[in-house]
Parts: C-alpha cells; sequence; structure tokens
C-alpha cells in the first residue's frame, strides 16, 4: 500500500545501521562546525524519490555548512523502523512521516514540538486542517509536505459511450452506472478494494466511523457502521461490479486494470497520478475523470485525509535539530512544494503552492477539487492501526469466508485491545 495507509506490523526485528542515524554523528556540529543530517523519505523510489533527491541537492548548495544524508524507506516498513529506531536513540534527524503516525510518536516522546521555531513561520499558509492532524495534545509536531485524500476516478470515455454524462453522487447510482457501462461497453463499471482505508467512505457515509474518538467508544459494529459495511459489501456482486479481490497483489490488479481500461471506475487517491498518465486508457490526460466519493444514505460524502508530513526527532542534539528546522522550512516552502508538485503530480499543503502552473495538471486539479470531502483523523495515537485488524476481516467477508456480522464483531475484539479504555 501507498501513502495514507497505516503500515502493517513487521514480524521481523529491523536492523539499523548507525551510518542511517545522523543524529548519533559526534563529529558533526560542534562548534558551530559542519552538520549532517539523516532524512529517512518514505516516497515512491522511483517516481518521487528523485525529486526530493534533487532538492536536497539545492538546499545543500545554499546552507554549506549543512550535509544531507539522503536514505529512501520502503514505506511499509518505515513506521515500525522509525518505532525501533528512535527507541534506542538512533533515529534519523528527520522523518517522512505518515500523518496517522505523527500523534502516535509524539506521544512517545520521539518528535520535537515545531511550534515557535522556523520551521512553521509559514503557518498560516497551511491548510488549517492539515496543521489540526500534526497536533497532538495542543503541540505541533510535524509541518505539512503533501496531502492526499481518496476520490473516484473515472474513464471520461466508457461513460459516455454508455451515455452518462455525469459522475455518481451516490452509491446506488454507481451500481446502476456500472450495470450501464457493462451493458453498453462489455467493460465492468467498477471494482472495489476490500482494505479497510478504501471502505472508511462507506462509514462516513453513514455518519459514523470505526471509534467515536471524542466519546472514548468503538463503533466499528454499531448499526450505522453495519449498513455502511453492507454497502461496502454490495458493490462486489451484480452486472458491471467485479469480484472482490483479496490477494496479496489485489492493488496492483485494481490498478492495472483501470489505467488500461479492463474497468471504468475505482476510488484511488492522487499517489497515483502519475501511473495513470503510463496506463494506455490515459494517454491523453482529459480522458481521467475525478470525483468527490459517492454519498451514503446520510446524504453527505466523505474520504479520509491522508499525506506525510516532515518531522525532526526530539533525541538529536541542537545542533542537529537547528540544521533539521531549517531543512524542514525549506522542503515544505512554496518553492519547494511546487517543485513537488510539478514533478510527483501530488498535492501541496499551502495554499500559494498551488499555482498556474500546478493547476494545469489534470489530476492535481482534479484531487484539489475533492479535498472539501476529505475528513481529517481525530487525534488519537491508535487509529490508523484500527484499519489492520479490519483489513483481516473485511478480505474475509468480502472473500465470503465469513459473514459480514462476525467479521465485525472480531474487529470489535481486536480494536479493544488496542484502545482499552473505550467502551463497545
Amino acid at each position: 500500500m501507498r501513502r495514507g495507509i497505516a503500515a502493517s506490523a513487521l514480524v521481523a526485528s529491523l536492523a539499523l545501521t548507525a551510518t542511517a542515524c545522523g543524529g548519533n554523528d559526534s563529529d558533526s556540529g560542534k562548534a558551530g562546525g559542519p552538520v549532517t543530517l539523516t532524512w529517512w523519505d518514505t516516497s515512491n523510489a522511483t517516481n518521487e524519490a528523485p525529486t526530493y533527491q534533487a532538492l536536497v541537492k539545492q538546499f545543500e548548495a545554499a546552507n554549506k555548512n549543512i550535509k544531507v544524508n539522503y536514505v529512501d524507506v520502503p514505506f511499509d516498513q518505515a513506521q515500525n523502523k522509525f518505532d525501533t529506531a528512535a527507541g534506542s536513540k538512533g533515529a534519523p534527524d528527520i522523518l517522512r512521516s505518515e500523518v496517522g503516525w505523527t500523534p502516535a510518536f509524539a506521544k512517545k516522546g520521539y518528535f520535537l514540538p515545531l511550534d515557535g521555531t522556523e520551521a512553521l513561520a509559514d503557518q498560516a499558509k497551511f491548510q488549517p486542517s492539515l496543521i489540526k492532524q500534526a497536533q497532538y495534545q495542543g503541540k505541533t509536531y510535524g509541518v505539512p509536505l503533501v496531502t492526499d485524500t481518496l476520490a473516484l476516478v473515472y474513464n471520461k470515455a466508457l461513460f459516455k459511450k454508455a451515455g452518462i454524462t455525469d459522475a455518481p453522487k451516490t452509491w446506488d447510482e454507481l451500481k446502476s452506472d456500472a450495470a450501464k457501462i457493462k451493458d453498453k461497453t462489455g467493460t465492468d463499471g467498477y471494482w472495489g478494494s476490500t482494505q479497510a482505508y478504501y471502505a472508511q467512505s462507506f462509514l462516513y457515509g453513514e455518519g459514523t466511523d470505526t471509534v467515536d474518538a471524542a466519546a472514548k467508544k468503538i463503533t466499528v459494529d454499531s448499526a450505522a457502521a453495519k449498513k455502511g459495511y453492507g454497502t461496502w459489501l454490495g458493490l462486489f456482486s451484480g452486472k458491471g461490479l467485479h469480484k472482490a479481490d483479496a490477494t496479496a497483489d489485489a492493488y496492483a490488479h485494481i490498478q492495472d486494470a483501470f489505467v488500461n481500461g479492463k474497468v471504468a471506475a475505482i476510488v484511488q487517491g492522487p499517489w497515483e497520478i502519475t501511473n495513470f498518465y503510463k496506463g494506455s486508457a490515459f494517454k491523453d490526460k482529459a480522458n481521467l475523470g475525478i470525483a468527490t466519493v459517492p454519498a451514503g444514505s446520510a446524504g453527505k460524502a466523505g474520504a479520509p485525509t491522508g499525506g506525510h508530513n516532515l518531522s525532526v526527532y526530539a533525541g538529536s542534539d541542537k545542533a542537529h535539530q537547528d540544521a533539521a528546522l531549517k531543512f524542514v522550512k525549506f522542503m515544505t516552502s512554496a518553492t519547494s512544494q511546487e517543485a513537488i508538485a510539478l514533478k510527483n503530480s501530488t498535492l501541496p499543503t499551502r495554499s500559494d503552492a498551488f499555482t498556474a502552473k500546478v493547476k494545469a495538471d489534470p489530476g492535481i486539479a482534479g484531487f484539489q477539487s475533492v479535498l472539501s470531502a476529505a475528513r481529517p483523523r481525530p487525534e488519537l495515537p491508535e487509529y490508523s492501526s484500527l484499519w489492520v485488524p479490519l483489513d483481516t476481516e473485511l478480505a474475509k467477508v468480502a472473500g465470503g469466508k465469513e459473514s459480514l456480522d462476525q467479521g465485525l464483531n472480531n474487529a470489535e475484539l481486536a480494536i479493544a485491545k488496542l484502545v482499552p479504555d473505550f467502551s463497545k
């Protein structure tokens, strides 16, 4: 899985080499001397990392006394790897932290509060909800670098061939459209994911969530949640609806089918924009349709907010922290965010980075238009981890191995262990 999705726990512990831990470099940063920072970047090594590496070189050119040891860490390993490193005082100076990790690491004392530092000097330029999502107990522990949310992405040509002029506004409309597309084109109209992050919109559509953080109550097995997940389950069978794929390669299968015109619509995030354009169906970028995820019976559409912050390790010495704050300010500046958006087709987090050049990319412009439906995550360190047991249970439910009631009951029991002070 890519960004915006909680990493699964690793089975094996991960060894860390001393060279990966810039904060413990005892020979740098003394008496105003040169400092070598270590940055763990969790972006896609092929599509995104080259842009960040180029920006690192620009930063070093402008800051002769600061060197940056760039380390690309696979996203699905980074959360546990940093947790292990920080617990042994050997973490990198800067981490590209998924938004769900930020409060969890802040709670453990691994991140430096950034309020009042130069890293947050431009705080007013950032979307307030993204700053809020980087906070824990009133303090800010990350500067938003990129943001994302989910949208219904669709093949305009296939929709037009089926006589459909507008994207569906509700899940019922999507189901109807899928049947029309199948009838008119022979192509499946929709392929859904069994993963919990992608099912989150079905909960929001019923006005609920996996938990009510404010009330400290587990709601994943509530009547509203069952209704939402029931709608989700109903989109795996019927005319024009692709059957569930719960295999390890399901994400790749769905993505490949969509970009090559073998399915008309899926729910996906902006991290795949560059890959959409590589597919045969979207050689003409204008063929990519992007719409707010359909609404549920509550009448409102909602999608989870994902993205990444840059956070500074609290265990680094002052020289490294000062240099890290300067680096974070540079990387999250309007100029850097514009460069990242233009090269990687990702969404900036600050208003002044949505320049005319950036919005000329139809993918970015499309996803920017659906950000109003993005729902920020609650200030709950364990929140992202709640999707892990749900991933297991929903895959079984979609595959017909257990009933929806049994799956949600099992998920409730597992979530209760993650938030033991929450009531059911």
